[in-house]
């Protein structure tokens, strides 16, 4: 099986958003993607409709694709 080097990506390339669901309203937001911030990113960002705080994880796939996970900040 071949791997890819995380650090061969040109991450400047790939998708910029995302669709993802708020934790807190339910509400469907686009998730903008800093992709100069590289494949894996943890942070912290405000719903833009309910402005409740979530934990987002992303990572980008060589491929391009985006899968982002949201939490509150209360969960583990």
């Amino acid at each position: 099986m071949m791997s890819v080097d995380e650090d061969d990506v040109e991450f400047s390339d790939l998708e910029a958003s995302t669709e993802v669901w708020c934790p807190y309203c339910g509400e469907a937001v686009e998730l903008l993607i800093d992709t100069g911030g590289g494949g894996l990113q943890e942070y912290v960002e405000d719903c833009e409709v309910c402005c409740q705080p979530w934990r987002v994880r992303l990572r980008i796939s060589p491929d391009g694709s985006a899968t982002a996970e949201l939490a509150t900040l209360d969960e583990a």
